[in-house]
């Protein structure tokens, strides 16, 4: 009878654990994301020129937006730079009136402007641009016939395997005070993709804003971290679980380098023409097989990167088919990708699918046990979304967002928050834990100055004057800390207002 009931406990027992690691196969985060009186005003600054019809239809992702805005910059000297990802840096004066101060365009004919991280990606300035005229560029170019060799391609693949090329420049200003560019160019690096279409390229340079001269940090450069497609980007190579979780390759990293080329610092050569920072860990190791430019590793698109006033770092990674994450990202830390998805197991990692998620054991969820990995501070599903976008600190004149942390979908173009405290606290080590998000209402004001509640894709739509499938959002911050809302559509430049 003993016996009976000792194998009945067996089976219950692994009856429970079935149950516990079995495939989740509804709704992830069934609770929905709720608006809670949190409203915010916005309003129309500029809009960029109209750039359809500057490509061939078949060449242009999105060959019915007017200007597909990804950020907006603003220098100490009251100067705002925008670009269009069709190829133009513009010069925002301050009368609202842009003006193109590079043709990106013209000067690498071998773009490419077929996907929506396509074209001119990117851009930052030197934080001491003013003195040394140094900025920052990331664009994408197609692989075959191109004359140029990139200075990496993913463990395993040759030449013959390459699709395109993604590029950061580094650009000389003669002038930095002159309002259209004049000087030189530097081409720091030039990495390789394999998968069929160019998917999650890196696309954001960015300085750490928080550093001061003297500071480690000070003046080294951060790339945004993605898989390079290797998820989702076609064709036989993509979905190749084995070009990720690897220290030997940039595949899925955030990279940090100090931009100077080696033959000024004296330093030790990365990949491309920069120097490796001591301060990586991966430099430091004593692993001649690991790369030391990763500052970490592990994300699927991690295409936006930011920075608290504390100097906590934040990324915001896309996720594959059901979440998206954002996460405070620290020097040598392993943040998943594919084995895992928010805080579930991605199926890639038992050899299953990547739109399926398992739990993690339960030890793992509460955090009793450690399993290398670190997971989202805030988490929502594709019931609210499907790729998340910038996310910043709030410290501006916005009571009601002051200390959250703002945030929004890039297809939707739904704008969320989150309490900074919250955030923080979810850093805890446990996976399970995430801080709660909030949607913000979003309103104008008509001829009478009565409130009426719309959303961005409405104003969208109403710039347009037709009805567009998604809103391409974007984010940036302005240099007194207020919040600037773009689209990749109808390209005007939008604030949120006290």
């Amino acid at each position: 009878m003993r016996a009976q009931v000792r194998f009945i406990g067996l089976i219950i027992a692994i009856c429970s654990a079935g149950a516990i690691l079995a495939q989740i196969t509804s709704n992830p985060i069934p609770a929905p994301v709720v608006k809670r009186g949190l409203a915010v005003e916005i309003k129309d600054v500029v809009r960029l020129p109209e750039t359809r019809g500057i490509r061939p239809a078949d060449q242009d992702v999105s060959p019915a937006g007017w200007a597909r805005v990804s950020y907006v910059r603003d220098l100490p000297d009251g100067r705002r730079f925008a670009n269009d990802s069709r190829g133009f840096l513009y010069l925002i004066g301050p009368n609202n009136q842009p003006q193109v101060y590079a043709n990106i365009a013209e000067t690498f004919p071998l773009a490419v402007y077929s996907r929506l991280e396509s074209g001119f990606i990117g851009f930052v300035f030197h934080p001491e641009f003013a003195q040394n005229g140094l900025f920052y560029t990331v664009h994408a170019e197609r692989g075959p016939g191109n004359p140029k060799t990139p200075n990496f391609i993913p463990p395993g693949f040759e030449l013959k395997d390459v699709t395109y090329h993604n590029i950061i420049t580094e650009w000389h200003a003669t002038s930095p005070s002159a309002n259209v560019f004049q000087g030189t160019r530097r081409e720091l690096l030039r990495e390789a993709h394999v998968v069929q279409n160019l998917t999650h390229p890196m696309g954001a340079v960015e300085f750490n804003p928080t550093a001061k001269p003297g500071d480690p940090d000070y003046g080294l450069l951060y790339t945004s971290g993605s898989d390079h497609g290797f998820s989702n980007g076609g064709g036989p190579n993509a979905g190749n679980p084995t070009q990720t979780q690897r220290l030997d390759s940039i595949i899925t990293a955030i990279l940090r380098f100090d931009p100077r080329s080696p033959k000024v610092t004296g330093g030790v050569k990365g990949l491309g023409d920069y120097t490796i920072p001591m301060a990586n860990k991966f430099a430091s190791d004593g692993d001649p097989k690991t790369l030391g430019e990763i500052y970490a590793y592990g994300f699927r698109n991690a295409h936006r990167l930011s920075w608290d006033t504390d100097g906590t770092m934040f990324a915001s990674d896309i996720g594959m088919d059901n979440i998206e994450e954002i996460n405070i990202v620290r020097n040598g830390e392993n943040y998943g990708w594919m084995k895992r998805e928010g805080y579930w197991e991605n199926g890639r990692s038992r050899g299953g699918e990547l739109n399926q998620l398992f739990p993690l054991p339960p030890d793992v969820l509460s955090g009793r046990v450690k399993d290398g990995f670190t997971y989202p501070v805030a988490i929502y599903d594709h019931d609210e979304g499907r790729a998340v976008t910038d996310g910043f600190v709030y410290r501006g004149r916005i009571a009601v967002l002051r200390n959250k942390f703002v945030f929004g979908d890039v297809q939707s173009g739904r704008i969320f928050v989150t309490d900074l405290a919250e955030l923080k606290k979810a850093d805890d080590g446990i996976p399970q834990t995430v801080a709660p998000i909030e949607e913000i209402q979003l309103y104008t004001r008509d001829a009478n100055g009565k409130r009426v509640d719309v959303s961005l894709q409405e104003l969208i739509n109403q710039t347009m004057g037709a009805t567009i499938s998604r809103a391409d959002l974007h984010i940036s911050r302005t240099r007194d800390g207020e919040l600037l809302i773009t689209s990749r559509q109808d390209g005007m430049i939008r604030m949120l207002v006290p």
